[in-house]
């Protein structure tokens, strides 16, 4: 019986220009997260849920991560985030699950830092929450910050600016971080 090649249809979008910028901005955030956590010998954890792994990759990608990042967890289903990253019984899109994201992996990897996300990718509502609905947190230290957004665009899109707002959140914390540990110092001299 002689096999019939057929060619392999492609299920995946094409990644708009909006979403490209979105990932080069990422991966330059990742780059200046390198040098912070380098400098200061940090480590850095990361919990996702909607961005399926997209957070961890860019941190994988940037220079010397093996010296810094920690890894990452994807608890891309409910059950796994209330199991293994602790969030408390309820919605998982929300600043609380974050913030239980976030603590969760930074306790179980080690880690100094950490980055959390959960949302509604789209197409369709989650939880009640419209597609785009995002919740991220970042951890640094004893210090955590989460914020909300409702981010616009195809599935793609929404899990590009994810990515993007959360690696720009981290890094903005950890500057600061730095920043007051540094006049902290001054201030003892």
């Amino acid at each position: 019986m002689q096999s019939v090649r057929r060619p392999v249809r492609s299920t995946i979008s094409k990644v708009s220009n909006y979403s490209e910028k979105h990932e080069d901005r990422a991966a330059e955030i990742a780059a200046r997260l390198s040098d912070l956590c380098l400098k200061a010998d940090l480590r850095v954890a990361v919990a996702e849920s909607l961005t399926g792994g997209k957070i961890a990759n860019q941190l994988a990608a940037a220079p010397d991560s093996g010296s810094w990042f920690a890894g990452g967890i994807v608890a891309y289903s409910s059950d796994v985030k209330h199991t293994v990253l602790e969030v408390p019984a309820g919605p998982v899109i929300s600043q609380v699950a974050v913030e239980t994201m976030a603590r969760s992996v930074a306790r179980l990897m080690g880690a100094d830092i950490a980055i959390a996300a959960s949302g509604a990718g789209g197409p369709g509502s989650q939880e009640g929450q419209d597609p785009g609905t995002t919740w991220i947190a970042a951890l640094v230290g004893d210090e955590i910050s989460s914020e909300i957004h409702h981010f616009e665009g195809e599935p793609i899109d929404i899990l590009a600016q994810t990515e993007d707002r959360s690696l720009t959140l981290v890094a903005d914390l950890l500057e600061k971080h730095l920043q007051n540990r540094n006049d902290e110092a001054g201030e003892a001299d």
